[in-house]
Parts: C-alpha cells; structure tokens; sequence
C-alpha cells in the first residue's frame, strides 16, 4: 500500500488552501466549491495529497493546543532558514530551530491556523528523489 491522503478537518479550508498553496507550493488536485469545501493538495512530488475540510460532522481539532510533536505536517526544504523567514512573513509562528548532530536542519513552525509545519533539510535524504528514478 502507499498514502493516498492525510485529512484534517479545519474551520477555515478555502482560506487554509489559499495559503497552502501560494507558501508551500501545494497544487490544488481537486477542489469542492460549497460545504464542506473538501480540497485535495497535492505536492510537487505529484505522489502524496493532503486533504483540508470542514465537515461538523467531525471533530475539528484545536492544532493550536497540540504540542508538535503530537501532529505536524514534515516537508522537505532545501533551505530551512530561508523558508523559515519567508514563512514567518506570511503570517508563520516559529517554534524551533534545530541542527542535529548528524548535520540535518528541522525547523518547526506554526502556519496562521495553528497547524505545525516542520521544515526538514536531512543530512541524509530519507525519501527517494524521483526525479532521478529510472
């Protein structure tokens, strides 16, 4: 099996979308246009989704409230600090900014709905690069 999707359900999807997609670079797959505003991102890989709702039939979370490492959402980033920066000025809270020892960067933020983002420069790359599968 592999990931189709990852869903939240979120109190603001069309406007949490908007932001996904001009400060990540997430690409809209496909997109509902009246209640419950479901929204598939997609990103540059083309292989992974995420998936932004509202439906009151389900639990929304406060991401806000949760700690980090309860729920984030980890994205490659060739330039963590750089990404970092640009993120905070489009409304981003910083949480941390780590170097670990084996030389990987992870920076953790916050996206303007609370959800934690966490930029991840590996030293040692953990998904396969498919630009250069055979």
């Amino acid at each position: 099996m592999k990931f189709e999707h990852f869903a939240l359900n979120v109190p603001s999807p069309k406007a949490m979308s908007h932001w996904y997609e001009k400060h990540l670079g997430l690409r809209v797959r496909k997109k509902m246009a009246s209640a419950p505003y479901m929204t598939f991102l997609v990103d540059d890989s083309g292989t992974v989704m995420l998936e932004l709702y509202s439906n009151p039939r389900g639990e929304t979370l406060e991401f806000s409230k949760l700690h980090p490492l309860a729920v984030h959402l980890a994205l490659v980033s060739e330039d963590p600090a750089g990404d970092k920066a640009r993120l905070i000025k489009a409304g981003a809270e910083e949480i941390s900014d780590d170097i670990l020892p084996d030389g990987s960067h992870l920076v953790m933020l916050r996206d303007p709905w609370g959800v934690c983002l966490q930029l991840c420069k590996r030293a040692v790359p953990m998904l396969d690069d498919i630009s250069k599968a055979g």
